[in-house]
């Protein structure tokens, strides 16, 4: 498990320490166990982020507290885990960061353009239309340099995979802490193909090396102009 390594983190961590006690430490297992400074270090460090599916906040926060000219907004369909978002934001202190947080219907996102969007383990909550259907809602809110930032559980390496199929059914299903129709991991290769076929330029990585669960990311862009 990996314990805050900057100020930014131990501070994002911090601001949860009035939630409650399931809250507390599943922001905490968030950060031990996912890759977060993979995905902050891939979103420019000025402009307007949005991060889709955000939670308890924790990602937002991390971003928001990590660069102070970005201008964060998290966006996710649970309803209780935003008002801890909010209380977490709360606790900021003034012109420490500049985040907000909002609750939306299933399918919807704020207008854009977004300098960057970050999706982080939301798609394999979705039936496969429906993943589909928020990246493209994704490309199309993306300012003309903008960067969306993916990153999701893999199928690979097998071990690694079924570590993570489990946790996330314990979380959906047992447990209660995630909202979801189902828990299917895809392979990273469906969200890169269906992006380039979208038109973006895509690199990916794996993000996974000292963690237990198959993180890899990818980073999608426009083609730069002729």
């Amino acid at each position: 498990m990996r314990a805050p390594t900057t100020p930014a983190a131990s501070r994002a961590i911090q601001l949860f320490d009035g939630a409650p006690l399931g809250d507390w430490f599943h922001v905490r297992a968030r950060w031990w166990t996912a890759p977060l400074p993979a995905v902050e270090r891939q979103v420019p460090v000025t402009g307007r982020v949005l991060e889709v599916g955000c939670g308890h906040g924790l990602l937002s926060l991390y971003l928001a507290l990590t660069a102070p000219g970005r201008q964060v907004e998290g966006v996710d369909i649970d309803a209780h885990k935003i008002e801890l978002a909010l209380a977490a934001a709360d606790r900021l202190d003034p012109d420490e960061a500049r985040v907000q947080f909002a609750a939306v219907p299933a399918g919807q996102l704020p207008d854009g353009p977004f300098d960057a969007i970050v999706i982080n383990d939301v798609l394999y909550l979705m039936a496969a239309d429906d993943r589909r259907a928020v990246l493209d809602a994704c490309v199309a809110r993306l300012a003309p340099d903008g960067v969306l930032v993916v990153k999701e559980l893999d199928v690979t390496p097998r071990w690694k995979h079924l570590v993570g199929h489990v946790q996330e059914l314990v979380a959906t299903r047992v447990l209660r802490y995630t909202q979801g129709d189902q828990v299917e991991i895809a392979p990273m290769r469906e969200f890169v193909d269906h992006l380039r076929g979208a038109g973006l330029v895509v690199d990916e990585a794996r993000v996974d090396r000292g963690y237990l669960h198959p993180h890899a990311q990818l980073v999608a862009r426009r083609p730069p102009r002729p």
